[in-house]
């Protein structure tokens, strides 16, 4: 099943490398207009990487993309890699102070953006409340260690390069530069970081190696039955594990062609799954309830897709059989995994029976371990509920600098306490049942309430804040803040949310508000969200 050689799945750029050598001619990237070839991406990484290294990229430097699905991400994330960076991507939906955090977290020394995408200006967010430039030059005041800022598109800032401007000053750097950097790069130097929020409030930078994420993108790929050739719809964000790992890097693996899509239309969508033949089209389930609510789904020809793959958040039986039957996806499989289990801990296989597909998220993929653990420690037999724990080459290195984040998170035997509960059968298949944390899942988006809470907490009317998901038909799950104001403070729920909205990406803003006297406590004065969440 597999396509690259397994010496070739060392580092990412040596897999790069290969791809451009065996499937030369194959379409690595389609864009609009812009179709490139697995050669010609490789020539346009190595362009990137020559440019990056002029701007001064050292090997192990961090570099942001902030910006949505497109072939420039993926020539810039892959050139970052080759110059010997670290690729760290933001979400296109965090306002200013969440990327600037993450951004200065990392203490990024370059940075992708695109700016205006979907009318954000972007730059200005960065630069908080004062727009003008710096007066050393720094295009952030706020971001020290941030050297140099490059837009996707042309730009009029008095700081930032566009991306054409930037890559013209590749002939500084010797086409022998970036081969030597590759050439030193090895499996176990860190590839990327992808920020995760967290139980504190404020989001963590999981950290991944080369040889991790090819490992487990290669099986993902071999359990999923992705081939050389697939046509691949990229509806999966570029900065979530789901479409970054599962996505393009199994693209990179199995020489299959990406289809990246900037924003989510269902229209588009079928559309490009019509002329582009697409064969491969993961997504949440948001995505095929998208679909089939769409009246005009039955005009277009869906054939070619002959495999769907969904997680994320829970997945409706119904919708698992409607894909299967109204779409015609001739396979749809389910998994299960986090960012900091490089995305994928159980897989569905395509031989799985219809009644595990449509119950569990599959067994543990090769060589890693997936178990069930109790509050002391003890790991359970089948058919006991516990938290979910996973161990192996799928485990993250660690959290950016945080070692008792980290400690935290990966106990001393190795296991990774994931925070969600569930079960195993007698053939390991995994059954998702709650989370043992307050974490709810928006449309595919994880949300975790500390974090939100923390951001409410600085309405100067909020005296305390508690939230919590509860269900919505289109989004899974969706934030219900619980708010006790300040004494003699007036605030609405409508004046809240619209705080919010200008505090924080739009799928973490709570979507109703109740203004309550108290909360429910326990004896040492803790809220019992439990009790907000029954009647919520």
């Amino acid at each position: 099943m597999a396509t690259a050689d397994h010496a070739d799945l060392t580092t990412i750029p040596a897999c790069l490398r290969a791809a451009a050598a065996d499937a030369a001619s194959i379409e690595a990237v389609v864009d609009g207009d812009v179709r490139l070839t697995y050669a010609q991406l490789d020539a346009e990484v190595t362009r990137f990487a020559r440019a990056a290294a002029a701007h001064g990229l050292q090997p192990g430097d961090r570099a942001a993309i902030w910006a949505p699905n497109s072939h420039r991400w993926v020539v810039a994330a892959l050139g970052i890699l080759a110059a010997g960076g670290i690729l760290v991507p933001v979400n296109t939906r965090f306002k200013g102070e969440e990327a600037r955090y993450a951004i200065g977290r990392v203490r990024a020394t370059l940075l992708i953006v695109d700016d205006g995408f979907l009318g954000n200006n972007y730059l200005a967010a960065l630069r908080g409340d004062d727009p003008r430039p710096a007066a050393d030059g720094l295009p952030v005041p706020a971001l020290p260690h941030l050297r140099t800022v490059v837009t996707v598109h042309a730009t009029d800032d008095p700081v930032a390069l566009s991306f054409d401007d930037f890559l013209a000053a590749a002939d500084a750097t010797r086409a022998e530069e970036v081969e030597r950097r590759i050439a030193g790069i090895r499996p176990d130097d860190v590839a990327d970081i992808l920020f995760t929020s967290g139980t504190t409030g404020y989001p963590k930078g999981a950290m991944v190696t080369h040889g991790s994420n090819l490992r487990v993108d290669e099986a993902w790929s071999d359990m999923v039955g992705l081939r050389r050739g697939d046509r691949y719809l990229l509806v999966n964000p570029f900065f979530h594990s789901f479409g970054y790992r599962a996505g393009l890097l199994a693209c990179l693996i199995r020489r299959a062609t990406m289809v990246p899509m900037a924003v989510f239309d269902v229209d588009h969508a079928l559309e490009l799954i019509q002329r582009e033949r697409i064969t491969v089209f993961p997504g949440a389930p948001t995505v095929y309830t998208s679909i089939l609510d769409s009246p005009r789904f039955r005009e277009y020809d869906l054939s070619s897709v002959r495999l769907a793959v969904t997680g994320a958040t829970v997945v409706p039986v119904p919708l698992l059989e409607r894909m299967r039957t109204d779409l015609g996806f001739e396979t749809v499989i389910t998994a299960y995994g986090l960012t900091e289990s490089c995305g994928t801990a159980t897989v569905c296989p395509p031989d799985t029976d219809q009644h595990r597909l449509s119950t569990s998220c599959g067994k543990a993929i090769p060589g890693t371990e997936v178990a069930i653990m109790d509050a002391g420690g003890r790991l359970l037999p089948p058919g006991e509920t516990g938290e979910i724990v996973v161990r192996g080459y799928n485990v993250m290195v660690g959290y950016f600098e945080d070692p008792a984040a980290t400690a935290e998170a990966i106990d001393r035997d190795g296991w990774l306490h994931t925070g969600d509960v569930g079960w195993l059968d007698e053939d390991g298949y995994l059954r998702v049942t709650d989370r043992l944390k307050d974490m709810f899942v928006v449309g595919g988006f994880n949300v975790y309430p500390a974090e939100v809470e923390r951001l409410i907490a600085e309405h100067p009317a909020v005296a305390e804040v508690a939230v919590v998901g509860m269900p919505d038909a289109r989004l899974g799950e969706v934030g219900h803040a619980f708010v006790r104001p300040r004494r003699g403070g007036a605030l609405t729920p409508e004046e809240l949310i619209a705080f919010c909205r200008e505090k924080m990406a739009n799928y973490k803003v709570p979507r109703r508000v109740s203004i309550v006297d108290d909360f429910p406590r326990t004896p040492s004065g803790k809220i019992q969200k439990f009790r907000l969440a029954a009647p919520a």
